[in-house]
């Protein structure tokens, strides 16, 4: 949890994710798992049943959760990645994609003549492009978020699966030791 917020607040000071919603959903994210985390070891410590097997329903649902991400993030191709860029950079606002192509330094998406209305859209988006690049010859956004993006889904994919595996083995170990007896109480009661 710790790690999620930790990014979050490096990627908000660097200027490399400038929207407070990511950053804030990020934040979420981590707090709702650390309060997981939290219900998870009470339980065992108090040998609580009740707690134990909400621990155990949650983290199962953030397993299937997580391991539905992580084999998306492994399976998407080129094509697939494309079309997501290009139905979210539509969504964008024109101060966004500025901002964007500033950082990145490029213009445009994709330089396509898919369609007239695709071509009017990147002749649109170059001519508000403020990118150092602009004086000389600029790469085009689409081409270096692709580039990047491929490895990236594999890196995501390929954590998430390692942590989406103990997230299992964590509810498997709740469901091993919820019925033991608590060795504190009385030795002659039941569980």
């Amino acid at each position: 949890m710790e790690a999620f917020q930790h990014m979050a607040a490096w990627g908000k000071g660097f200027g490399l994710v400038s929207s407070i919603h990511i950053i804030g959903g990020v934040i979420a994210v981590g707090v709702f798992l650390l309060l997981i985390a939290i219900v998870g070891l009470i339980g065992a410590i108090h040998h609580h049943q009740v707690m134990l097997f909400f621990y155990m329903v949650i983290l199962f649902i953030v397993f299937l959760f997580q391991f539905g991400v992580s084999c998306s993030c492994l399976a998407i191709n080129r094509g697939q990645q494309e079309t997501l860029l290009i139905s979210a950079w539509g969504m964008l606002h024109n101060e966004t994609k500025v901002d964007l192509e500033n950082k990145l330094d490029c213009c445009g998406l994709l330089n396509t003549n898919a369609t007239a209305t695709a071509r009017a859209q990147f002749d649109l988006d170059v001519l508000n492009c403020k990118a150092p690049c602009k004086q000389k010859s600029c790469l085009t956004c689409g081409d270096k978020m692709l580039n990047r993006g491929n490895d990236v889904l594999k890196i995501l994919g390929g954590v998430g699966l390692f942590f989406s595996f103990t997230e299992i083995l964590g509810v498997w170990l709740a469901v091993r030791y919820r019925n033991q007896k608590d060795p504190r109480a009385n030795p002659s009661a039941f569980l």
